[in-house]
């Protein structure tokens, strides 16, 4: 379905309206706020009426521009293949604010899918595949001049009662697979088949953002990409930042308590 969209001053100025947004973007993991005024913390600040930031070997906020010697595909003006950020982090980042500040070059559209859905729906057309990417754990690594952070985890989390709550899908993270040989063929055969479904458009909603406008996403839930665009035709600028899943459970929480409390009286 379409997604939600908020208009950022009664997010920033009512506690109400902040939790009306909180509690719609952590049940469908994605969100739109709008009418942003025009300077680059706007987004953070809404992200600030939550918690504190994530801090990340990225900074505490970054800036998705085509920039001279990037050490991140963010940083060019090629498409992003559907994946979360930072899988290689012991614990990802939570939920992502990108804030558009301008978006005038000819392309460059947003994408996201829903990662719970498809794994839900590997669950059930491939049940081993489904296993495998569970239970096998695979490398994620990012490393530069000033970091080396590897993890192994598998793509898909699940909790003890075996509900889908995370997915680390990352191609340009994942490292050489190191599985035993006997599951290599399999585990192969599990990963693309996740692939595909990437790749499918019925799970894709594509989002062409305006300035003034921001998406804010559970990256732990939420595969994001974008289209390719041609740098030449129009800058293009989007300033990000994260909090984390606790941060935004808790603040959720203390809001949904003064919220009933003042219907009790």
């Amino acid at each position: 379905h379409a997604v939600a969209r908020y208009s950022a001053s009664p997010i920033m100025n009512e506690d109400a309206a902040l939790t009306a947004w909180m509690q719609v973007t952590a049940a469908d993991g994605l969100t739109l706020i709008e009418d942003l005024e025009d300077r680059l913390n706007a987004g953070v600040d809404v992200a600030e009426r939550i918690g504190f930031l994530r801090k990340t070997n990225f900074g505490t906020t970054f800036e998705v521009i085509n920039k001279p010697d990037p050490n991140n595909l963010a940083y060019t003006s090629v498409a992003l293949p559907l994946h979360t950020d930072l899988p290689n982090q012991e614990v990802p980042p939570g939920y992502q604010f990108l804030h558009c500040l301008a978006n005038e070059a000819t392309g460059g559209g947003s994408l996201f899918a829903d990662g719970f859905a498809m794994a839900e729906d590997l669950r059930t057309d491939d049940p081993k595949a489904f296993d495998l990417l569970c239970n096998v754990e695979i490398p994620f690594r990012f490393h530069d001049g000033d970091a080396d952070i590897l993890v192994y985890k598998p793509v898909i989390t699940l909790d003890a009662g075996g509900n889908v709550i995370e997915i680390r899908y990352n191609a340009h993270l994942a490292g050489v697979f190191d599985m035993a040989a006997d599951i290599m063929p399999a585990y192969y055969r599990a990963y693309r088949a996740y692939m595909s479904k990437t790749r499918d458009a019925r799970y894709r909603i594509t989002l062409k953002l305006k300035a003034g406008e921001m998406v804010v996403f559970d990256n732990r839930r939420v595969l994001h990409g974008r289209d390719a665009f041609d740098p030449s035709t129009g800058f293009r600028h989007l300033h990000g930042c994260y909090v984390d899943r606790g941060e935004f459970a808790s603040r959720l929480r203390q809001l949904s308590q003064k919220t009933d409390a003042s219907k009790a009286a």
